[in-house]
């Protein structure tokens, strides 16, 4: 299952990596196209068409919520900004001792997608929230938007570990505003999420479809859901089989 995730990738592989290389002068371009080429990375690839479908059916049924798309990506900027400074920091040697950390984080990415799907078709009652002082962080909310962002991207496979730690970290070390570079790279994982979504508004697909019925939002999520739990037990199969 891996290796299809991977015939994916390849793909888009050729195109990216031109456009990194042709870009090699102006890094800020070459982050960009990097964290393009990590979007489709067999490790984010089920992440990226799990957060479309997630953020798809909420739109569907109300409107894009820029704030949550933000937070998500705000969460992937965390990440990436931290690896960044950490590698910066300590030296390149530091992502050896990440190699048996982050496949474990991987992992968690699809029992979190079945949960989710669970949730959403209905089998599951979310009623909870976490109580913080005195304050509620709803979890389908902006916090939940963020720590989906930093899951998401704390997961790496073989193929992002590349792109980050062997192609992406010598261009910041290299680079005199080097730590502006990680937040653009996670930027471009995101933007397969941010066009789908960017499209939805554009067209107003979510007020179409509302015109012609409002029980339709019912059909949407539990089929959104269904969908997020075979992603979710896609990605457990392949990533507590290797």
């Amino acid at each position: 299952m891996y290796e299809l995730f991977t015939n994916i990738t390849r793909l888009f592989y050729d195109p990216l990596i031109n456009a990194v290389y042709n870009t090699e002068g102006i890094p800020i371009l070459s982050a960009l196209f990097l964290g393009i080429l990590g979007s489709v990375a067999p490790c984010q690839l089920t992440g990226n068409i799990g957060a479309i479908t997630i953020y798809g059916n909420r739109s569907l049924q109300k409107e894009v919520s820029w704030s949550q798309l933000f937070s998500f990506i705000l969460g992937k900027i965390m990440v990436f900004s931290t690896l960044g400074l950490v590698v910066l920091l300590v030296g390149s040697g530091i992502e050896q001792s990440m190699t048996g950390i982050l496949p474990w984080v991987r992992k968690m990415v699809g029992p979190l997608f079945i949960f989710i799907g669970l949730f959403m078709v209905g089998i599951i009652p979310l009623r909870w929230s976490l109580a913080f002082n005195h304050s509620r962080i709803k979890t389908d909310g902006k916090s939940g938007s963020f720590l989906m962002g930093v899951l998401f991207s704390l997961g790496f496979c073989p193929t992002m570990f590349l792109l980050f730690f062997g192609m992406f970290m010598p261009i910041v070390l290299s680079t005199s505003y080097g730590m502006a570079l990680p937040p653009v790279f996670a930027i471009g994982t995101s933007i397969p999420v941010v066009l789908i979504l960017f499209l939805m508004w554009y067209f107003e697909i979510n007020r179409n479809l509302l015109k012609k019925s409002r029980r339709i939002g019912s059909i949407i999520q539990k089929t959104a859901g269904v969908f997020i739990i075979l992603i979710g037990i896609l990605d457990t199969i392949t990533y507590w089989t290797i």
